[in-house]
C-alpha cells in the first residue's frame, strides 16, 4: 500500500498544535505534513522492513551510548522542518548541544530542527523518487548526512551537505565519516 496524501487547501490550513492533535487521536496513523500543508498518510511497514528498521536504529543507538555526542530518534519523532513540513524520519540523530539548547517543552512536541543525521529505509510500497526529494528536503532544511537505503535494487544514496548525491552499490558497510564519528553501519541484516 502506498502512501495517501490529502492537500487539505485551502479549506483547512492545520496550525502545528492541530496537526499534532490529529497524530495523537490517530496513534494508529503514521503521519507527516509537506511544506505546502499536505497531510501525508503512511502505512504501516511489512516484516522486512520492520526488522531492518530496527537493526538499523538498534547499531545507531549503540554506537551513541558508546560516544554520547547526540542522540538517536525512531520512525515515529516528528520533527518540524524550517520550511514547515514535519517529517519522520526512519532513523535520525540530532547533536548533543542541538538537542541541549531546546527547551523542555521543545523537547516533548515535534522537534523544531532538522536532524544532522537521518535514515530513509525504501519499503516495498516506497516510490524512489518520492524518497528522494524527501531527501533533498532535508538537505535544505540543514542536513549535514543522509542516507537513502533501497534494500530492492541493494544501493544506497548518500546525501551530504554541499556535495552531490552518491550512489554506492552493495556496500556491507557505510561510514558516519565526520558527522557521526566512529559509526560504522553493519549492512548485513539490511541486504
Amino acid at each position: 500500500m502506498a502512501p495517501i496524501t490529502l492537500n487539505l487547501q485551502p479549506t483547512i490550513e492545520l496550525t502545528d498544535e492541530q496537526f499534532a492533535l490529529i497524530c495523537s487521536t490517530n496513534r494508529d496513523l503514521r503521519l507527516e505534513r509537506t511544506a505546502t500543508g499536505e497531510l501525508v498518510i503512511m502505512p504501516p511497514t511489512g516484516g522486512e522492513t520492520g526488522k531492518r528498521n530496527s537493526s538499523i536504529n538498534a547499531q545507531l543507538w549503540f554506537w551513541n551510548q558508546q560516544h554520547k555526542l547526540g542522540e538517536v530518534f525512531d520512525s515515529s519523532t516528528g520533527f518540524k522542518l524550517p520550511n514547515g513540513a514535519t517529517r519522520s524520519p526512519d532513523a535520525a540523530w540530532i547533536k548533543k548541544e542541538r538537542w541541549e539548547s531546546l527547551t523542555s517543552e521543545q523537547q516533548k512536541k515535534f522537534i523544531p530542527l532538522c536532524p544532522d543525521f537521518v535514515v530513509e529505509l525504501r519499503s516495498n510500497s516506497d516510490n524512489l523518487s518520492d524518497l528522494q526529494q524527501k531527501m533533498k528536503e532535508y538537505l535544505a532544511n540543514g542536513l549535514v548526512l543522509g542516507w537513502l537505503i533501497d534494500p530492492q535494487n541493494k544501493k544506497v544514496e548518500v546525501y551530504k551537505s554541499n556535495c552531490s548525491v552518491e550512489v554506492i552499490s552493495n556496500p556491507v558497510s557505510l561510514s558516519g565519516e565526520n558527522t557521526l564519528s566512529g559509526f560504522t553501519l553493519n549492512l548485513k541484516d539490511i541486504f
